[in-house]
């Protein structure tokens, strides 16, 4: 019996001992996890801002060549000279001593903006191999590819081409299904103008006028395009039928399947080499990182820049779809290439650049354009966590199999998952409902665990130290 108790004892002290390291890593993971950058106008960020993001203000475009994220959390920054990186180093961030800063880049991605503009191309700055890379589609003719390599061979050596299986095209046809007469998408983010809900998606979804209507789920009509802005920008603004009935201030869900969503608590910028999830009608949930920011696409029906970059697929019919992280609203699906069976790129809207053109917020936060325009009577002018692997997304929706209503997407009080329901999506919500301590709450948590389980330890050698000492007193009296 004495051995089993010292046994007990070991093992209560072996796993406390064993929890409170894992409970720091898990915060110390947290920590380190997915940084937002500060947005601008409408964006509501949670969480720290971008270490480096503020190294490359700090140091200047002049002396650094952007800045991106590590698998495993650690912020990199690219610089020109051995001060900068012993700058970005003593800061605690990684450091890449580069040749080409970020102004030559983007004199790179200027003069590929003012030269002929050729459907089927696109371009973005790769901070990480320190070069623009160029995109040409299988759209592309023999005689527009060599003179795109010689612009590109004028420009410098850092200019690399690259060929594009398919075609770039607009998603057209999300995470639940939208029907216009001729078109379909999906549902983006529920937002708010502080008086009436709206539905955020893609531009090219549709102009000014377009009548929307729901999946199975939703007859009749859902809404109307009140504002939209593609090429040049590629985002829209559809005004809920009921719009007063949809209630602005509940946060947003987007709908990962299986009855399940993610609450989405804020919006943010991406930050390269993070991993992001999407969600659309046609395809469900799909996960990829993000390879650049701020890229162009030259799509058949225009130009549209300022662009996130990403591995992550798409198909038609996601278009306008949600991407996000972290519960944190990043961008909605613009188009690419490839599919979901191949693979391909697909690139995004960003939604704080979108938000603060409309003059509104996500639904659930403050309103930023309460007192700005009304999105319902202006249209602005065209010129920027679920599974956490690829093994655990669900299968596609398929055709019209959008698991919810239009407006759940979105995120709206129309979807919510059920009662009880057990998931990734809930343990997200949970998360997030925490605020900023959601992303260290179960580390928080298993610390606190091995704290009880050390004292209960500490307990069980007192209580045996007594009983010891009543056995050994016990045979003295006798």
């Amino acid at each position: 019996m004495r051995h089993a108790r010292r046994n007990l004892q070991r093992i209560a002290r072996l796993a406390a001992v064993g929890g409170l390291l894992w409970g720091s890593l898990m915060v110390s993971g947290a920590m380190a996890g997915e940084p937002s950058a500060p947005g601008t106008g409408a964006s509501t960020t949670s969480g720290p801002p971008d270490p480096a993001a503020a190294l490359v203000a700090r140091l200047g475009t002049d002396r650094t060549a952007g800045s991106w994220t590590r698998a495993d959390g650690r912020p990199v920054v690219a610089v020109t000279d051995t001060d900068a990186a012993a700058e970005v180093r003593r800061a605690g961030a990684e450091a890449e001593v580069v040749r080409h800063s970020t102004d030559r880049l983007r004199a790179a991605t200027d003069a590929l903006g003012a030269a002929p503009r050729v459907p089927g191309t696109a371009w973005s700055v790769e901070y990480a191999s320190n070069e623009v890379v160029v995109h040409a589609d299988s759209t592309v003719s023999a005689a527009d590819w060599s003179r795109l390599s010689g612009l590109a061979e004028s420009i410098g050596a850092f200019v690399r081409m690259e060929r594009a299986p398919g075609a770039f095209t607009t998603r057209l046809n999300g995470a639940a299904p939208m029907f216009a007469e001729n078109s379909r998408c999906s549902a983006g983010f529920n937002v708010t103008d502080g008086r009436r809900a709206f539905i955020l998606t893609a531009g090219h979804c549709g102009s000014a006028g377009t009548v929307w209507s729901g999946g199975r789920r939703r007859a009749g009509q859902l809404g109307t395009t009140v504002a939209s802005s593609f090429p040049g920008d590629d985002f829209s603004l559809v005004r809920y039928e009921d719009g007063e009935s949809v209630d602005g201030t509940v946060p947003g869900i987007v709908e990962i399947g299986g009855g399940q969503g993610v609450r989405i608590v804020g919006a943010a910028e991406a930050v390269v080499g993070r991993q992001v999830f999407r969600s659309g009608s046609t395809t469900g949930l799909r996960t990829g990182r993000v390879t650049a920011v701020n890229a162009t696409v030259n799509y058949p029906e225009g130009t549209v820049t300022g662009l996130i970059e990403t591995t992550v697929c798409a198909e038609p019919g996601d278009s306008g779809g949600p991407l996000f992280a972290q519960g944190l609203a990043l961008g909605v699906t613009s188009g690419g290439n490839g599919d979901c069976t191949t693979g391909g790129v697909t690139y995004f809207q960003p939604v704080t650049e979108a938000m603060a053109a409309l003059g509104v917020s996500l639904a659930g936060q403050a309103p930023a354009g309460a007192d700005g325009p009304d999105p319902g009577r202006t249209e602005p002018s065209a010129p920027a966590d679920p599974p956490s692997s690829a093994a655990a997304v669900p299968p596609a929706a398929g055709g019209e199999g959008g698991t919810g209503t239009a407006g759940a997407a979105g995120g709206g009080a129309a979807v919510q998952p059920p009662a009880g329901a057990s998931g990734p999506g809930i343990v997200t919500d949970i998360a997030a409902g925490l605020g900023p301590l959601g992303a260290v709450a179960p580390g928080i948590g298993v610390i606190g665990v091995s704290l009880i389980l050390l004292i209960a330890s500490r307990w069980i050698k007192s209580a045996q130290g007594r009983r010891n000492y009543r056995d050994y007193y016990s045979r003295t009296w006798a």
